[in-house]
């Protein structure tokens, strides 16, 4: 069973180009899917309070097709499909005059908090069917280069603005923090993003970043904690910013 939620662009959603940024879509898509689970009687805050239960983001793929621009209305879909093993996976577009301007595919683990474990997908149902995964050529895996083939491209702290109420970095937050090392970002935009969370950003810690070149034209990125637990991998791919004529605003 599909979901939909109607939002506008808002000023503050954009970027030095005046597109709307990658975190603020992450952050749509996955303020849609709390809606998807509020309308079938389920909740964030009772999914942890009663139920001892949270969702984590365990891997994402977005696509970009088009930049979006402060006033756009768009629609944000999104649905579950068929889960195995402990993969809770759900899909998201997002679209303007009916036209798809952004697609996601998404991993999500459920984790027992009272118990520490996670929980298999035949020990939970949302209270709604599954629909069919999205049919582009979504991967969720990263092949990421050799550590060699990686360079330090800064640190980044967490601080109280980065994390929810789990006390980590929430991961609507990192798509801005790894365009903060893109170089010559102003003049390019990002086309896809795939995040792999390995392991929780903790409030306080400081965390490294490698990068490393994609032949496509992007980054690798790869985050590590101070005792050097990977916490994020991730690849963003990247075009000119006359890639696509961009829209005119008064």
């Amino acid at each position: 069973m599909k979901h939909t939620e109607r939002y506008t662009i808002k000023w503050h959603d954009t970027n030095a180009n005046r597109e709307a940024r990658p975190s603020k879509l992450l952050m749509y898509m996955q303020e849609t899917a709390n809606a998807h689970l509020l309308a079938n009687g389920l909740s964030l805050d009772s999914l942890r309070d009663e139920r001892g239960l949270a969702f984590l983001l365990s891997r994402i793929a977005i696509h970009f097709y088009r930049p979006l621009y402060t006033g756009d209305e768009i629609e944000v879909q999104t649905w579950i499909c068929e889960g195995r093993g402990f993969s809770f996976d759900r899909c998201f577009v997002i679209l303007r005059g009916g036209e798809v301007v952004a697609e996601a595919y998404s991993i999500w683990a459920l984790l027992n908090l009272r118990e520490k474990r996670l929980m298999k997908t035949s020990e939970f149902s949302y209270g709604f069917a599954p629909d069919l995964p999205l049919e582009a050529a979504f991967t969720t895996r990263l092949r990421m280069p050799a550590a060699n083939e990686m360079l330090p491209a800064g640190e980044r702290k967490i601080v109280y603005s980065d994390i929810d109420y789990n006390g980590h970095m929430n991961n609507t937050n990192y798509p801005d923090m790894l365009c903060d090392f893109v170089p010559e970002i102003h003049s390019r935009r990002v086309v896809s993003m795939t995040l792999s969370f390995l392991h929780e950003a903790t409030y306080q810690h400081t965390l490294r970043v490698l990068r490393g070149e994609h032949a496509a034209g992007g980054y690798y990125f790869r985050t590590l904690d101070e005792n050097d637990t990977v916490c994020l991998d991730a690849l963003v791919l990247l075009e000119d910013l006359d890639a696509i004529e961009p829209k005119s605003h008064s």
